[in-house]
């Protein structure tokens, strides 16, 4: 028997009122990269509207990570607001989930005054830059950075971590063929082209143990010429789900 989507549901760790997720959409209520009133009442007016769960987007785990300069940078500076956002949001009975993530090809670098990354290097028509191969030194600081920022997410008493692996952000950039070229051990089999995404998500789950309850958001397919197809997007769900380390996918 299909049960009610008005029933409770555990996730992880975490014990939701029902099973309505308000997703992650952008709010555009963060111009100075900071936790603002108006982004407090936007989360606050679905919990007090009932919704189980409510997400926070897009919070970036570096500073090259934004995909533009206004979006939020998760580090000490940004948890005291941070943590005015979850009180209230908890006190309607709702929980709180962060969008974290790393726009990699999708950042704009010229607004962002850092220069994009991505699994391969090439032009983007965002900023009219070349974008950078991401090289070993990246890629490990880019894993801490996760790390980093799920701990500071933590401690502002988010109840839900969603690891952002879709849209040719960082680690989707890594899994599609198309933007992926290397030839190191990053690239070629889906196999290494998924290396960067499991290592994130291991890390961040040995990072915070079962505090939060962790999801990723994932592409079932990207819908373009050299992007993850529907079958690679599953066998890539397949092998996130054998590692153990998500309790759930949001699918994209």
């Amino acid at each position: 028997m299909i049960p009610s989507v008005f029933s409770p549901v555990g996730l992880g760790p975490v014990r939701l009122r029902n099973r309505t997720v308000k997703a992650a959409t952008f709010e555009g209520r963060t111009p100075a990269g900071e936790v603002t009133d108006a982004l407090i009442d936007y989360h606050v007016a679905p919990a007090r509207g009932g919704i189980g769960l409510t997400t926070v987007a897009y919070l970036a785990v570096a500073p090259e990570g934004r995909t533009h300069a206004e979006q939020i940078v998760v580090g000490p500076r940004a948890l005291p607001g941070l943590g005015r956002l979850t009180e209230p949001v908890h006190a309607e009975g709702a929980a709180v989930a962060g969008q974290v993530g790393h726009a990699g090809p999708v950042a704009n670098g010229r607004s962002n005054g850092v220069r994009a990354i991505s699994a391969s290097s090439m032009p983007s028509p965002l900023s009219m830059q070349m974008i950078k191969a991401a090289g070993e030194q990246d890629l490990t600081r880019v894993t801490r950075a996760y790390v980093d920022a799920a701990r500071v997410l933590v401690q502002a008493r988010f109840d839900v971590l969603e690891l952002h692996m879709a849209h040719s952000y960082l680690i989707s950039s890594f899994l599609a063929p198309g933007l992926n070229r290397r030839r190191d051990r990053w690239g070629g089999s889906l196999e290494r082209r998924a290396r960067l995404a499991r290592q994130v998500a291991r890390a961040v789950r040995e990072g915070v143990g079962d505090a939060v309850a962790l999801t990723a958001k994932v592409s079932v397919s990207d819908g373009f010429r050299g992007g993850v197809t529907t079958e690679e997007g599953v066998a890539f769900a397949q092998l996130l789900e054998a590692d153990g380390h998500l309790d759930a996918l949001q699918l994209s």
